[in-house]
């Protein structure tokens, strides 16, 4: 799984580790380090930067909602790759209007590459129990369904 968005969800994710391990690491040092690790494409460092900020900003909230569903366990206890990549998916989830299924996904792609054997059964169980109702009851859009006219999206 190569996709920027996937490649801008795994810088979000070293950065959120970092800033998880290192307190008073600066937004500017964060933003610059993602801006040489996305290689300066503009489009995915604006995504990879939502992402972050937006995590970032929410964490209480966040943290509260992941606590309330994982039962016994701590946050302080979780290994910091698995707590992170839950956060991100968290975020995702309550946040955005990212399908819960591509959320899931991307959140077990970056459990199985950072994390350990059991990172991604751990944070999808977790995410799981935070998908909102809302995203489960909604009606899929399928690929076939989309108006594909270049004509339309060249004007956007």
């Amino acid at each position: 799984m190569s996709s920027r968005r996937h490649q801008a969800r795994e810088v979000v994710l070293q950065m959120l580790f970092q800033k998880d391990l290192n307190p008073d690491v600066s937004a500017d040092m964060i933003r610059e380090q993602m801006q040489e690790m996305l290689e300066n494409n503009e489009q995915n460092c604006r995504f990879a930067w939502s992402l972050f900020a937006g995590t970032v900003e929410s964490l209480k909230a966040i943290d509260q909602k992941i606590e309330s569903v994982a039962s016994n366990w701590k946050l302080s206890r979780m290994p910091p790759t698995d707590r992170n990549a839950i956060r991100l998916g968290a975020f995702e989830l309550l946040y955005t209007d990212t399908p819960h299924p591509v959320v899931i996904d991307e959140a077990l792609e970056l459990a199985k590459s950072f994390g350990s054997a059991q990172s991604a059964s751990f944070v999808n169980g977790i995410l799981d129990k935070l998908v909102p109702e809302a995203k489960r009851t909604a009606v899929p859009v399928k690929a076939d369904s989309i108006e594909t006219d270049p004509e339309a999206s060249a004007k956007d």
